[in-house]
C-alpha cells in the first residue's frame, strides 16, 4: 500500500510497515517457537497429555503478557528518547536560529548538494518550517518511522497468541504418544508460513526469510526436547 502523498501509487515503498511488522513478526515467531519447545519439553520428559496442556497452556498466557509489556515498554523508551531529541532541536532553534540554518546547510552539502544549493535549501526549508527540517534531516525521524508503544504491544501480544495457539492446538489433537512428533511438524510448517507471510508485507526475498525463520524455530525446538529429554523435565 503507497502511502497518500506518494508520487508514485504504482511502486509502493513498505518502510512506513517496519514498526508493527517487526513487532507482528517478533510476537508470532516466538509464540510458535516458546510454546512449541515447551510442549515439547515436556512430552520428552513425560507421556502424560494433561501436563502437556497444562504447560502449554500456560505458556501461551504468560508468554503473550509478557510480549505485549515488554514491546510496550521498550519502544515507549525509544519515544522518550525521540521526544527528548526533539525538545532539544526546538530549543537549539530558539536559542541560535542562525546557527542551526548552518547545521542545516551543512547536512545538505553532505549529501551532495552545491554550497548555494544547500543554503537556499536550508533557507527555504527554515522559513517554512524549522524543527520539522531539523527532525526529519538532521535527526533521521519520521512520522511513518516513529515509535508507537501501543501498536507496538498490541501487534506482538496478538500475534503471540494466535501463533502460541497453533503447537497448543496440534497437542490437544495429537494422537496419545505422538505429540512431539505432531507438534513438531505443524510447528516447523507454521514458521515457515509466517516467515513467508512476513517476507510478503514487508517486500522482501522470500526463500531467505522463510529458511531464516524455519532453521533457528527447529534449532530451539530440537535443544528443549534434548534437554527435557536428558533431564526428564519441562524447561
Amino acid at each position: 500500500m503507497a502511502t497518500a502523498n506518494s508520487a508514485h501509487p504504482d511502486d509502493p515503498h513498505y518502510v512506513h510497515r517496519s514498526g508493527w511488522l517487526r513487532a507482528a513478526v517478533l510476537g508470532a515467531n516466538d509464540g510458535i517457537i516458546s510454546v512449541a519447545s515447551l510442549i515439547i519439553g515436556v512430552a520428552a520428559a513425560t507421556p502424560d497429555t494433561g501436563p502437556v496442556l497444562v504447560a502449554g497452556v500456560a505458556a501461551l498466557i504468560a508468554g503473550a503478557m509478557s510480549m505485549a509489556a515488554g514491546e510496550y515498554i521498550s519502544v515507549s523508551s525509544q519515544a522518550d528518547s525521540e521526544q527528548a531529541d526533539i525538545a532539544r532541536e526546538q530549543e537549539a532553534l530558539a536559542a541560535t536560529p542562525a546557527d542551526e540554518e548552518v547545521e542545516l546547510a551543512a547536512i545538505y552539502r553532505a549529501r551532495g548538494l552545491s554550497e548555494a544549493t544547500a543554503a537556499a535549501v536550508a533557507r527555504e526549508l527554515t522559513a517554512l518550517d524549522p524543527l520539522a527540517a531539523h527532525v526529519r534531516d538532521e535527526l533521521g525521524l519520521s512520522e511513518h518511522l516513529a515509535a508507537r508503544p501501543l501498536q507496538a504491544a498490541m501487534a506482538s501480544g496478538l500475534t503471540f497468541s494466535a501463533a502460541a495457539a497453533v503447537p497448543l492446538l496440534a497437542a490437544w489433537l495429537a494422537p496419545q504418544g505422538a505429540i512431539m512428533v505432531t507438534v513438531v511438524a505443524v510447528s516447523v510448517l507454521a514458521l515457515a508460513v509466517l516467515g513467508a507471510l512476513g517476507a510478503r508485507a514487508g517486500a522482501a526475498p522470500l526463500v531467505p526469510a522463510t529458511l531464516r525463520v524455519v532453521g533457528w524455530g527447529v534449532f530451539a525446538m530440537a535443544i528443549t526436547a534434548a534437554v527435557g529429554r536428558l533431564f526428564g523435565v519441562s524447561v
